[in-house]
């Protein structure tokens, strides 16, 4: 399936769950309306998927990446008063980490959730 129309996709199921559940609510409330939204649409995503880090051949530790969805596309959810340049390094380390092209930064604290929406590109 083409990126640009998974990212599509997703974008919509996130506006959707924007719409119906509006600002302020923990980042784990979204993402699991979030899963319920991309399995309407029959994506395939996983949750909280776990991915270790090598330093010079050594296993150093994981992170967990929030969603990552049809195995390419990389979603970090956040519902902070503030977007915080952090979040971005955030994301674009799990993707060089993780190998991944595309990532999906969405702030679901925005009153406009096209305002809290962030496409990154490797």
């Amino acid at each position: 399936m083409n990126l640009n129309k998974i990212t599509e996709q997703i974008i919509g199921c996130a506006i959707e769950v924007h719409r119906q559940l509006g600002p302020g609510l923990l980042e784990s409330i979204y993402e699991s309306a979030l899963c319920v939204e991309l399995e309407h649409l029959g994506l395939k995503y996983e949750r909280q998927k776990a991915l270790s880090v090598n330093y010079k051949g050594h296993p150093i530790g994981e992170f967990k990446i929030d969603l990552l969805v049809e195995n390419t596309i990389v979603v970090e959810l956040k519902s902070v008063e503030r977007f915080d340049p952090v979040f971005e390094a955030q994301l674009l380390s799990y993707m060089k980490l993780g190998r991944y092209k595309l990532g999906l930064l969405i702030n679901f604290n925005s009153a406009l959730l096209k305002d809290g929406i962030k496409r990154l590109i490797l």
